[in-house]
C-alpha cells in the first residue's frame, strides 16, 4: 500500500482593526495608525473618516491678517475689512499684519493704527504730530492751565509781603515757585509747577491730543519744556486759540517767534503685540533710533494711545529691559498673563495691581522663530511650535505632542483652533506645506493637504483660515463648498510573513459611502515602491459595504486606500489562513 503525504486542515484566523489612531509617521507604527493621510479626521473617532467639505468664503489678493470679535475682520489689499464691509481704515503698508483686539477696538501693528467696532467714525492713528507755525506764547500756570499772577523773581525773598503773593526763589540753581502765606507767616514751597504754551491754531490740537497723554516736546524756546512730559491741560478750539499746559518752571512770561515747537504722541517699534488685562503689551529687539532694546511694554490702562504715560500711578505706561539674549519670537495671553518668548525661554509678567510689574524667567523650549502664529490655547493648554517639536505648556515646563509627526523638521508654522482640536500648518525644508490637526481630548494627529495659512480666526462654531489667495470656513458653515473632497489614508507594514505555516489571504474593509463616493484600494509588496490597484467601489447610494482584497502570497506588505466622497472605514479584518506543508 503506497503511502501519501498528509495535507493538513486550512483553518482561518481573523484579526480586526476597528480603532483607527490617526497619523503616526514613523518607520514601525502601531495597529490601527497611519504612515501618511490627506484629508481625514478624527471627528468621528474611532472610526476612520474624511473632513467636512470647506467653504470658499471669498478670494484674496494681498491679505495681511485676519481677527474674530464679534464679526469676522481681515486686512485685504491695504485696506481693513470687518463683517464682510471695507471699512474707512485704508491704506495699510503691504506685508503680515497683527490685529489685536481690546474691547471694541481693533489696533493693527505694525500699522499702529485703531478701528473703533462700536462707533465707525472713530479710527485712525496711535500716534499723533504737532507743528508750530507763527508765534508760541509761554506762561506760567496752575495744573488746570489758569495762568498765576507774574511772580516776582529775585535771589532774595520780597520784603513786607502780603497774603498770597508769588516769588520765584532764584537763590539756587534749581529755581522755585513759592508763595507767602500770612497765616504762617512764611513762605511756602508749590512742589510742581505748569508751563501753558499757547498756539496761534484753533482746534487742531485738540483734535490730536486729551488730557494725560504723554508727549515729547521739541523745539521750544523754554528748556523746561522739552523732553518728555504728560499733557495736564488742554484748550481752544474754534474761536479760541489753542495751547495746552505741561510740569515745569517758567521764570518769565516769554513769546517765542523762531523755531518750531513739535509736540508728538509716540507708540513703541514692537515685534509682537497682545492684550491682557485692559492693557496691550508689546516687546522688542533689535536697533531703534539709534539703540539696541531688548524690552518690554505695556500701555496706561485702558489707553492703547499712551505708551510713555508716567504720572506715578497704577496705571502709568510702564517699559522694563530684559537680560535673555536672542530675539524675540511670540507673545501671548495665557491664564492672563502676559508672556513673552524667545527660542530658548519665557518671560512672564506678573501684573501688579499697584503698577509694579514683574518678569519672571524660564529657560525651556520656546516659540521657534517664524511660529509666532503658533501659539493657541486648546482647553486650557497652551500649544506652539519649537525649535524641535510641537509643545504642550501648562504653566511649568513645555512637554512634546509631535512625536507622530516623524523626524521631519517643519518652520514657519501658524495655527488656530476650534473646540479640542488644534489646526496648525507649516512647511518643511523642501518649501512642502501640511496642514496637521491634533485632537487633544483623543491625543491623535491627522495630516489634511497642503494649505498655506497666513492665520486662522475662531467665530462661533466655524474655524476661518486664511491663505495667500483665499479665506476658507474650514466647517464649510459658510461660503461656496468643496465639490468633494479627495481623501487618502497609507497604512504602515499591516502583514509580514507569519510563522507556523500562516498566511495572508484575504483583507475584508467594512465602510459607510455617500452616493457618489468612490474607493480605490493598492497594495505594495515587499517594498518594491510600486502601488497595484486591488479594487474599486463607487457607490450609486448611500450605504454601507463591504470590500474584500486578495493579496497575492509576499513577506510584507502596505495599504493605501484612495477615495473622494464621504466615506467612514468601520473596521480592516485580515483573514489568516494555516496552509500546508506542500505547496
Amino acid at each position: 500500500m503506497a503511502l501519501l503525504p498528509r495535507l493538513d486542515y486550512e483553518y482561518a484566523e481573523r484579526v480586526v482593526t476597528d480603532v483607527f489612531a490617526g497619523y503616526r509617521h514613523k518607520a514601525r507604527i502601531g495597529d490601527g495608525e497611519f504612515y501618511d493621510t490627506r484629508n481625514l479626521t478624527s471627528a468621528y473617532y474611532p472610526l476612520l473618516g474624511s473632513r467636512k467639505k470647506r467653504g470658499r468664503v471669498r478670494t484674496m489678493h494681498a491679505p495681511g491678517g485676519v481677527l474674530a470679535k464679534e464679526k469676522l475682520a481681515f486686512v485685504e489689499d491695504g485696506a481693513l475689512w470687518y463683517g464682510g464691509e471695507k471699512t474707512a481704515v485704508t491704506g495699510l503698508a503691504p506685508g503680515k499684519k497683527q490685529l489685536v483686539s481690546m474691547g471694541a477696538v481693533i489696533v493693527i501693528f505694525p500699522d499702529k493704527v485703531y478701528y473703533n467696532t462700536a462707533d465707525p467714525s472713530d479710527h485712525g492713528s496711535l500716534e499723533a504730530g504737532y507743528s508750530s507755525v507763527g508765534a508760541v506764547e509761554y506762561a506760567l500756570c496752575r495744573e488746570d492751565g489758569t495762568p498765576y499772577p507774574q511772580p516776582v523773581k529775585s535771589e532774595t525773598a520780597p520784603g513786607e509781603p502780603t497774603d498770597g503773593l508769588y516769588w520765584i526763589d532764584a537763590s539756587k540753581s534749581a529755581h522755585v515757585l513759592r508763595q507767602w502765606s500770612a497765616a504762617m507767616s512764611e513762605w511756602t514751597e508749590i512742589p510742581t509747577v505748569y508751563t501753558r504754551l499757547r498756539f496761534i491754531s484753533e482746534g487742531e490740537l485738540g483734535g490730536l491730543f486729551r488730557k494725560n497723554d504723554g508727549v515729547s516736546i521739541t523745539g521750544a524756546a523754554v528748556e523746561a519744556v522739552n523732553g518728555e512730559h504728560v499733557i495736564c491741560a488742554i484748550g481752544g478750539g474754534s474761536g479760541e486759540r489753542d495751547w495746552l499746559a505741561v510740569t515745569g518752571l517758567l521764570d518769565e512770561a516769554l513769546t517765542q517767534t523762531t523755531g518750531t515747537v513739535r509736540i508728538e504722541r509716540r507708540t513703541p517699534e514692537m515685534d509682537f503685540v497682545i492684550e491682557c488685562k485692559n492693557r496691550l503689551w508689546g516687546c522688542r529687539y533689535g536697533m531703534t533710533e539709534g539703540k539696541n532694546l531688548n524690552e518690554i511694554y505695556c500701555c496706561a490702562l485702558g489707553d492703547f494711545k499712551n505708551w510713555r504715560q508716567y504720572m506715578g500711578l497704577s496705571t502709568d505706561s510702564w517699559t522694563a529691559s530684559v537680560g535673555s539674549d536672542g530675539p524675540w519670537t511670540g507673545a501671548v495671553n495665557f491664564q492672563g498673563y502676559p508672556m513673552f518668548f524667545k527660542e530658548n525661554r519665557i518671560h512672564r509678567v506678573t501684573v501688579s495691581a499697584s503698577g509694579a510689574h514683574q518678569i519672571t524667567e524660564t529657560v525651556c523650549r520656546g516659540v521657534q522663530e517664524g511660529c509666532d502664529r503658533s501659539l493657541q490655547v486648546v482647553n486650557e493648554t497652551l500649544l506652539y511650535k519649537s525649535r524641535a517639536d510641537i509643545c504642550a505648556y501648562q504653566g511649568s515646563f513645555p512637554e512634546s505632542i509631535s512625536d507622530a509627526l516623524g523626524d521631519v523638521r517643519y518652520y514657519d508654522a501658524a495655527a488656530g483652533v476650534l473646540g479640542e482640536r488644534y489646526y496648525i500648518s507649516m512647511r518643511d525644508a523642501q518649501e512642502r506645506w501640511s496642514l496637521f490637526v491634533y485632537d487633544i481630548r483623543r491625543n491623535l494627529w491627522m495630516r489634511e493637504d497642503e494649505v498655506r495659512a497666513l492665520g486662522f480666526a475662531s467665530l462661533g462654531d466655524e474655524l476661518y483660515c486664511l491663505t495667500p489667495d483665499a479665506l476658507f470656513a474650514m466647517e464649510g458653515t459658510v461660503g461656496t463648498p468643496e465639490p468633494y473632497v479627495s481623501w487618502e489614508a497609507e497604512t504602515g507594514m499591516l502583514y509580514y510573513q507569519y510563522p507556523d505555516r500562516k498566511y495572508l489571504s484575504r483583507f475584508n474593509l467594512r465602510l459607510y459611502m455617500e452616493e457618489g463616493a468612490q474607493l480605490d484600494v493598492y497594495l505594495m509588496y515587499d517594498s518594491n515602491g510600486e502601488w497595484v490597484r486591488q479594487g474599486r467601489v463607487k457607490m450609486k447610494g448611500t450605504r454601507t459595504v463591504t470590500l474584500p482584497v486578495r493579496p497575492r502570497r509576499c513577506d510584507h506588505l502596505r495599504m493605501k486606500l484612495v477615495g473622494k466622497g464621504e466615506v467612514r472605514l468601520y473596521s480592516i479584518a485580515k483573514i489568516l489562513t494555516t496552509g500546508s506543508d506542500v505547496g
